[in-house]
């Protein structure tokens, strides 16, 4: 007989918790007087329905604080609106808006705190055995091992008991043959099995299903190794059909591109009004002395879905005919006085951020490169265009790791693809964020590859 497990009580735990914490906060600040029951009502009911709405709760074995945590600041900004659109359309209380805004503060905070002690003290109850999986795989082939090393992660919960397949193994994880499994499976209170499609055949399959279904045990199918997989894969039902997106695009949801547009339209605005207004007067007078040629050189670069747009940068070489071809290297020339120092301290990209504002390019995204070296390294560098799937940015996860200007070896376009490439795949805000502020710290310290 199976072992009653007690994760399901898991979402109903924390609804109670994050309600307390909602009606404890408002009791606490908040005297009775002033906060009628219906008041309480319509909190508590906002909740449940925001939260619902937007699934919060759903909770798998492999979730950490930081995953779906875009889903937590949505939360927090849709029931912020509910929170404070009733304080504005009653003024049922004495208390003014500043007070309003602290106590729904301290109740975002509040389950903030609450998310991270229990995602630390789910890990530490796994260290010690608790909230565990009895798992075995049916079938082996090279994805054994890479699911292996996510069984082997202490964290998550798994236990690992090994693998049956019909080909005799002298591996310490070998436990016999496919039909030894049924039995090891009801006699070790077996939790879930994993089965490595490309080792059975239909029927087979439909047996195994059969068989988990009818003794309580969870099972899971490995899909053929082709080796054409992403880590931004995911499947998709259509109706009954599973389908295999192997590109995956976080921010393809309707959610990240409004939150990273706003974002772009915010910091480019506060760029353009707090810095350029003033900056590029002084700019204007400081480079026509120098040289003669515009304030400004534009070029057209590869943006979003390959589609060219100029690119805007304060002028910092002497006009040439070569700016559209050749990449600026060290010691270059063609590179004015003030051009150096523009290009050393990153000044000379500041009017991307015009581009921005325009909706060509975000502040955070793999750099746009001119039109001659897409096409390059389109056709001699392996899904290159995979940089594509998003708009293209003043800085990014390459430039920060150390990977911008010039590009003197085949290794740094190889390098810089990747990071891209992750990039795409790993989106969030608060990545954007990170980017942002490491990109701020290397300009303050200084970097070697800006010239």
């Amino acid at each position: 007989m199976k072992k009653i497990k007690r994760s399901h009580l898991i979402i109903p735990i924390s609804i109670i918790i994050h309600l307390c914490i909602i009606n404890g906060t408002l009791l606490l600040l908040t005297p009775e007087t002033y906060l009628p029951k219906n008041n309480i009502l319509y909190y508590n009911f906002s909740w449940l329905i925001i939260t619902y709405g937007l699934k919060y709760y759903s909770i798998g074995r492999k979730d950490s604080f930081m995953t779906n945590v875009n889903k937590m600041f949505q939360l927090y900004l849709i029931y912020g609106i509910a929170y404070l659109a009733l304080f504005t359309i009653t003024r049922t209380t004495v208390h003014s808006l500043w007070h309003q805004l602290m106590v729904y503060l301290l109740i975002c905070s509040s389950i903030t705190w609450y998310r991270i002690i229990f995602f630390w003290a789910r890990r530490n109850y796994r260290m010690i055995g608790g909230n565990s999986v009895n798992v075995i795989v049916l079938g082996n082939d090279s994805n054994l091992k890479k699911i292996k090393r996510i069984f082997d992660d202490p964290y998550l919960g798994y236990r690992y008991k090994g693998y049956f397949d019909n080909t005799v193994s002298n591996s310490s994880n070998y436990l016999g043959n496919i039909l030894d499994s049924f039995k090891y499976a009801l006699e070790n209170d077996i939790d879930e099995i994993y089965c490595i499609a490309s080792n059975f055949n239909a029927e087979e399959l439909k047996n195994l299903v059969d068989f988990a279904d009818n003794n309580l045990i969870k099972f899971k199918i490995i899909l053929d190794n082709k080796e054409v997989f992403s880590k931004a894969m995911s499947i998709e039902a259509y109706q009954n059909v599973p389908i295999l997106n192997l590109r995956k695009v976080p921010l393809d949801t309707e959610y990240a591109r409004i939150a990273k547009r706003t974002f772009d339209i915010l910091f480019s605005l506060l760029v353009i009004i707090g810095v350029l207004s003033w900056l590029t007067p002084i700019l204007y007078i400081l480079i026509k002395l120098e040289s003669k040629g515009p304030l400004y050189f534009k070029q057209k670069r590869h943006g979003f879905k390959r589609r060219v747009f100029w690119c805007y940068k304060y002028r910092s070489m002497a006009v040439n005919e070569d700016s559209d071809s050749k990449m600026a290297t060290k010691n270059d020339l063609r590179v004015t006085r003030v051009g150096r120092f523009i290009r050393k301290t990153s000044i000379d990209e500041l009017p991307q951020f015009i581009n921005v504002l325009k909706g060509d390019m975000s502040v955070v995204g793999p750099r746009p490169h001119m039109e001659i070296h897409t096409k390059d390294y389109q056709s001699s560098v392996n899904k290159y265009l995979v940089r594509h799937f998003v708009k293209p940015g003043i800085t990014g996860l390459a430039q920060i790791k150390g990977y911008r200007g010039e590009i003197g070896k085949k290794s740094d376009i190889l390098n810089r693809t990747k990071l891209d490439i992750f990039y795409v795949e790993k989106w969030s805000l608060m990545f954007d964020f990170r980017i942002v502020y490491s990109t701020v710290a290397n300009i303050l310290i200084g970097e070697e590859n800006a010239y």
